[in-house]
Order: structure tokens, then C-alpha cells, then sequence
């Protein structure tokens, strides 16, 4: 299991938000957002968007800590990061 949350700084519906990942699989990532409470509406191409009230859960449940940067590395090198879709 290895899953990676990074700081709730992104602002967006008057509320501040962390993104979680695994470098594992979807599935794994899915588990592990239900268990914590993240609504499955929070999930966005490649990660969940999580309010900042579920960071300490996260992290509680065994989500390790990383700077944005690390966390989109992360996701890269599994393989698992889905680009931005633009329509067409």
C-alpha cells in the first residue's frame, strides 16, 4: 500500500483541498478513499481532491505526507497519472 497526500493549499469552493494518490493501482486508491470518507466525487482523472477536515484522516489511516511535486512524481513514475482532457 502506498499512498501519498499532499497539503491542503488548493483553494476552490470556499473550502481548501489536498490531493491523494496511490502508486499502486486505481483500486487501491478507491478502498482507501471510501474508508476515509472521501466522497467518490472527489476523484479526478488520476486522484482524489480531499477537503482539508479529511487531511488528518488521511494521513491517520497511513497516507504519507509529500509536497505537491513529490506526489505528481510519484504518480508519474507508476505509471498511473492520466493527462488533462480538453474535449474533441
Amino acid at each position: 500500500m502506498a499512498l501519498y497526500i499532499d497539503p491542503p493549499v488548493w483553494p476552490s469552493h470556499g473550502r481548501m483541498w489536498s490531493h491523494l494518490v496511490s502508486d499502486v493501482s486505481y483500486d487501491e486508491l478507491h478502498a482507501f478513499a471510501d474508508r476515509i470518507g472521501a466522497p467518490r466525487g472527489g476523484f479526478e482523472r488520476d486522484h482524489y481532491d480531499v477537503p482539508s477536515e479529511l487531511y488528518g484522516e488521511a494521513v491517520r489511516a497511513g497516507a504519507m505526507e509529500v509536497g505537491s511535486h513529490e506526489l505528481v512524481r510519484r504518480l508519474v513514475a507508476a505509471g498511473l497519472r492520466r493527462p488533462e482532457y480538453h474535449g474533441g
